[in-house]
């Protein structure tokens, strides 16, 4: 057995010590060294979230300052309209006409004027005795100006001549009052018609639908509970009063050339028929019996396949000259 002295041992030792410091030493890791990369990433959030942020500061208000141009334009449009009280004006208007038309009693007149214009004001409507006439009055416009005015023109025939009478108003929102004196203008010109449109016609279906359209017209005023016949199924069509008009006969009827376009044969015919004017007592003599009463019609007509029904009636516009 081999002994190791102390001095041996200690030897060794300081040779081991002496290995230990030639050997490299390992690097300690720097604090934090580790966590770098999320600080990065922690960065680039934080950024993120500003530049979100100052982005949605600026772009708001400049998308909400585009967006207002549409909704005042929108509140714009609907407050276009004045709220003038149009009807209540006019018949306002209508009375205060009639009242300053009638001078047959200027006392009585000056009285009812009174309500019409603001308090001292009556004396501007003064007219001679027997001035003014005026008859037949109707409203025939309404000028609303703004909210609180409005000129309103009323038609009347003044000392026997066609005239208007021009009676501004003002209203406070509650209650009406002229502000001002009304004016005589002369009536609304006369206007001329055009020269009505010229369109072919079809000789062939005339022949066929006068028959048809003279039955219609006799149960039309005289027959009602045979008008089934002649109108076309599923429609319904009102007849006259009775004993109110006879069927004398279709003096004239225009039906259009077929349309290339549809299916069905749809025509809006124009017809003229001679009304008798029935008599005024049971016996049959006196009164209006015999006279005639001539009217223009267009009435709807469509052709089933074997004959025409009536789908609709009424007046006919632009017949003057035709």
């Amino acid at each position: 057995m081999v002994k190791t002295s102390r001095r041996d041992t200690a030897v060794r030792d300081r040779a081991d010590d002496d290995h230990d410091l030639d050997a490299p030493r390992p690097r300690r890791p720097k604090a934090g060294a580790g966590g770098r990369w999320w600080v990065g990433v922690g960065r680039v959030l934080l950024w993120a979230f500003i530049i979100v942020v100052i982005f949605n500061g600026i772009w708001f208000p400049i998308r909400n300052g585009f967006s207002l141009p549409s909704s005042s334009s929108a509140d714009t449009e609907t407050t276009e309209a004045p709220a003038f009280p149009e009807a209540p004006a006019a018949a306002f208007a209508l009375r205060f006409a009639d009242t300053y038309l009638d001078t047959s009693d200027l006392e009585a007149r000056q009285s009812a004027l009174v309500s019409f214009v603001p308090e001292g004001e009556v004396g501007s409507l003064n007219v001679p005795a027997d001035g003014l006439t005026g008859e037949n009055l109707t409203v025939v416009a309404v000028d609303v100006l703004d909210d609180h005015n409005a000129l309103v023109v009323v038609r009347a025939d003044v000392n026997g001549e066609p005239m208007s009478l021009q009676v501004p108003v003002y209203s406070d929102g509650d209650a009406l009052v002229l502000s001002g004196p009304p004016a005589l203008l002369a009536a609304p010109a006369q206007a001329s018609l055009p020269e009505g449109v010229s369109y072919d016609t079809d000789s062939q279906a005339a022949e066929q639908l006068r028959d048809t359209l003279s039955g219609f017209f006799e149960v039309y005023a005289e027959e009602a509970g045979h008008l089934d016949r002649y109108v076309e199924p599923g429609v319904s069509i009102t007849p006259l009063p009775a004993n109110t008009l006879e069927f004398h006969e279709l003096s004239d009827i225009a039906v259009p050339s077929q349309s290339s376009s549809g299916d069905d044969d749809v025509r809006q015919v124009a017809a003229t028929v001679l009304w008798s004017l029935p008599s005024g007592d049971a016996a049959g003599d006196g009164g209006n019996a015999g006279q005639m009463v001539q009217q223009n019609y267009l009435v709807t007509v469509v052709d089933s396949g074997s004959e025409w029904y009536v789908r609709d009636i009424q007046g006919a516009p632009h017949s003057f000259g035709g």
